[in-house]
C-alpha cells in the first residue's frame, strides 16, 4: 500500500495529470473571464459613444430649432404694434418735442439711458430714453393702472433682458407701453402674450439703428 502511495505523486502519475488539468481548467476559466470583461468594456464603451453621439446631435438639433424659433418670431407681425417710418436722429441738448408718447425716435441727448436690465421707479429724461432706443433698447413705460402684479412681472422680464429699461410714465395713454426705436405697443396687461413677443421681436431687434452699441455707462 504505501509503495502504491508513493507511485501515485510521481510527476507521470495520476495526481501529476489531475493536477495539471485542473490549473489548465482554471486558466481556461481566467480566459474566459477576460474575454468576457473585454467584451462587456466595449460593449460599455460603444453605448458611451453612442449616447455622446446621441446628445450632441440632439444638442445640436436643439440649437438649430431655437434659430428657427427665433427668426420665426423676428419675423412675425404682432398685433396692435405701431410703426412711424423714418425718424431723426441727431444730438441735441434742449427737450424735444416728440410727437408721440412715450417718444420712440427723433433727436435725442447725446448721453443715453443704462439699459442693461434696468428699471428706474421715478421718470427718466426723454431724450435719453431714446437714445437707448437707438442702441437698440426695449423701454417698457407703465401709468397708474398698472397693478402691482403687473410691476412686478414687468421688472422680472427687463431685469432679466439686457438692452431693456422699464420707467414710469404718468402721462402716457396705455396702463403699459412698449418702446422700441420708431416702434410702439400699448397693452392693459402684463401677462398679455404680446409682451413676450415684442421682447423677442424688439430687443436689438432689426429696427436697431447701432446694433450693438453700449447700454451702459449712460446717465439718468
Amino acid at each position: 500500500m504505501g509503495s502504491a502511495s508513493k507511485q501515485s505523486n510521481k510527476p507521470g502519475g495520476k495526481g501529476g495529470v489531475d493536477r495539471r488539468t485542473r490549473i489548465a481548467e482554471l486558466r481556461a476559466a481566467e480566459q474566459r473571464r477576460d474575454r468576457r470583461n473585454k467584451v462587456i468594456a466595449s460593449v460599455a464603451a460603444g453605448v458611451l459613444v453612442i449616447g455622446a453621439i446621441a446628445t450632441g446631435t440632439w444638442l445640436v438639433m436643439d440649437q438649430n430649432q431655437k434659430k428657427k424659433d427665433r427668426e420665426a418670431a423676428a419675423n412675425a407681425d404682432i398685433p396692435g404694434v405701431k410703426t412711424f417710418g423714418d425718424l431723426s436722429r441727431n444730438h441735441v441738448k434742449d427737450k424735444v418735442n416728440y410727437p408721440m408718447t412715450p417718444p420712440v425716435g427723433g433727436d435725442h441727448n447725446a448721453v443715453w439711458l443704462d439699459c442693461m436690465g434696468h428699471v428706474y421707479d421715478k421718470p427718466v429724461e426723454n431724450e435719453r430714453a431714446v437714445h437707448s432706443l437707438e442702441h437698440g433698447a426695449v423701454w417698457v413705460t407703465y401709468n397708474g393702472k398698472a397693478t402691482a402684479d403687473d410691476i412686478k412681472i414687468l421688472t422680472d422680464k427687463v431685469k432679466a433682458t439686457p438692452y431693456s429699461l422699464m420707467s414710469p410714465y404718468p402721462d402716457e395713454q396705455g396702463t403699459i407701453t412698449l418702446n422700441a426705436w420708431s416702434t410702439q405697443l400699448i397693452v392693459d396687461s402684463a401677462s398679455d402674450p404680446r409682451v413676450n413677443q415684442f421682447f423677442t421681436k424688439y430687443v436689438q431687434g432689426k429696427q436697431t439703428q447701432e446694433p450693438g452699441a453700449s447700454c451702459t455707462m449712460g446717465e439718468m
